[in-house]
């Protein structure tokens, strides 16, 4: 659902998460999203999981939106991730990447792209 419907809503959800990851020893790199989901580019410490980092992130931002609320009704991020390792040689282009969502998401919905990705690379759906 478009919850994040507004550039200040995204802005101000973005920077919570970055602020908070901070606290938690979450290192952000880089972060942006639209209306329907966050892209965040993480570097894992040595004792960090994936899966422990998405449960921090979601759950405290879930928590925090509502408690702020900023979304008209209960807001929830859904079950699923979708998680990568990128190599230190594409960094500056999933950077891009992820600043550009604005306009990427103008010709593309997130599902199409999603689902594009999958078969393209012949990855399993998964939930956290």
């Amino acid at each position: 659902m478009p919850f994040l419907d507004s550039k200040e809503k995204r802005h101000q959800v973005w920077e919570h998460i970055r602020e908070n990851a901070k606290a938690k020893g979450i290192y952000v790199d880089f972060i942006n999203g639209y209306q329907e989901h966050c892209h965040c580019l993480v570097s894992l410490g040595v004792d960090q999981t994936i899966e422990k980092i998405m449960q921090l992130i979601k759950g405290e931002s879930s928590f925090w939106i509502n408690k702020n609320n900023l979304t008209t009704g209960k807001f929830g991020w859904q079950d699923e991730y979708f998680a990568v390792s990128v190599s230190e040689s594409i960094i500056d282009k999933v950077r891009d990447y992820i600043k550009n969502q604005e306009e990427h998401h103008r010709h593309k919905s997130y599902n199409e792209e999603y689902e594009e990705f999958i078969s393209k690379y012949g990855f399993e759906k998964f939930k956290d």
